[in-house]
């Protein structure tokens, strides 16, 4: 089953236990990246969860695979999302190479180490409904709030991808960084945007460290 544009993106979030099965986790994670798809691990910061991982690419069986036999290598599936990746309807007319990279990525981003995820959507407020707004006006204001993000430059590479009518949010974002604290900058300044700050809805954080799946769960099981 492949999207008829751009790739399936699965956000997968686990608990590690001393009954993981570390070797059955690493071969899962080879063979989605043999199949010809992307895994990007990292370890969970807080209590959400233990492990991330974020697979994408264009067999969205591949993705259900991979989800079926990081589960029966015990680890505990707590949380996950499923979008698919998308160039915005404000984005249109962009060169093709940007169209490119954001249905097609490589990620992770060399030398960016720290991750946040995150889902969010508009709101439909009385007063504040975003999609009551003329799409000029929205045009507008995305425009706006895509410059605050410009400024990240070589610091943040974000990857939006859509979700709507496939899981609760309408939006993943997805946040790649060199140091952590660009996270919390960069999406602390965007919230005073208006296209965010009066009409953007925030579901939970992942914040976590990026790292080989196997050397992830050598820090992470213990005997």
């Amino acid at each position: 089953m492949t999207p008829s544009v751009g790739w399936g993106v699965l956000h997968l979030f686990f608990r590690v236990s001393a009954g993981s099965d570390a070797q059955a986790v690493g071969t899962a994670v080879k063979g989605a990246r043999e199949a010809g798809h992307q895994v990007v691990t990292f370890a969970v910061l807080g209590h959400k969860a233990d492990i991330g991982v974020m697979a994408l690419g264009p067999d969205l069986w591949v993705l259900r695979r991979l989800q079926t036999e990081l589960v029966a290598a015990g680890l505990e599936l707590v949380s996950s999302y499923v979008s698919m990746t998308e160039v915005s309807e404000y984005a249109a007319g962009i060169p093709e190479p940007m169209r490119q990279a954001r249905l097609y990525p490589n990620l992770p981003p060399e030398g960016m180490t720290s991750i946040c995820f995150y889902p969010m959507s508009k709101s439909r407020d009385v007063g504040r409904n975003w999609f009551s707004l003329p799409y000029d006006e929205r045009k507008e204001l995305m425009l706006s709030h895509g410059a605050v993000g410009r400024q990240y430059s070589g610091r943040i590479v974000q990857l939006i991808t859509g979700s709507t009518g496939v899981d609760d949010w309408e939006w993943g974002v997805t946040l790649f960084a060199r140091v952590p604290d660009d996270l919390k900058e960069v999406v602390y300044n965007m919230r005073f945007d208006p296209a965010s700050a009066v009409y953007a809805e925030f579901g939970p954080f992942f914040t976590g460290l990026l790292g080989e799946v196997d050397q992830l769960l050598e820090q992470l099981i213990r005997p």
